[in-house]
C-alpha cells in the first residue's frame, strides 16, 4: 500500500499550486483522505481533509477560501489545488488516509497510511 504525493515546487507568492496525492495497493474509496504540512523547525499541522464520497472537506482556518481539496472519480486521489500563495505556505506536505474522518482533526496523527511529502516552497 502506498500513497504518492507529487506536484510540490517553487512558486512566488500569490501563484497557485496544485499537489497530487496517488494511493495503491488497495481500494481507498472507504477511506477519508487529506493533507498535513510541516514548515521547518514547526510541528506537523493539519490542513485539509475530504471524506470518502467526496461530499464533505473541512479546512484549517489559515488556508479556507485559498485552496481547495478534490478527489478523482476513481477516488483513489485526491488533488489539493492551492491558490494565492504565501511564504507562510512553505512546508513539506503529506498526504495520508483514515478511516475515520474525524481522526484528522486530533493532534495525534494516527493515520491509517501517510505519503511521503512533497516540498511547497514559495517566495515573497
Amino acid at each position: 500500500v502506498q500513497l504518492q504525493a507529487s506536484g510540490g515546487g517553487l512558486v512566488q507568492a500569490g501563484g497557485s499550486l496544485r499537489l497530487s496525492c496517488a494511493a495503491s495497493g488497495r481500494t481507498f474509496n472507504r477511506y477519508a483522505m487529506g493533507w498535513f504540512r510541516q514548515a521547518a523547525g514547526k510541528e506537523r499541522e493539519f490542513v485539509t481533509v475530504i471524506s470518502s464520497s467526496g461530499s464533505t472537506s473541512d479546512y484549517a482556518d489559515s488556508v479556507k477560501g485559498r485552496f481547495t481539496i478534490s478527489r478523482g472519480d476513481a477516488k483513489n486521489t485526491v488533488y489539493l489545488q492551492m491558490n494565492s500563495l504565501k511564504a507562510d505556505d512553505t512546508a513539506v506536505y503529506y498526504c495520508a488516509a483514515s478511516t475515520v474522518y474525524n481522526k484528522f482533526f486530533s493532534s495525534t496523527y494516527q493515520m491509517d497510511y501517510w505519503g511521503k511529502g512533497t516540498l511547497v516552497t514559495v517566495s515573497s
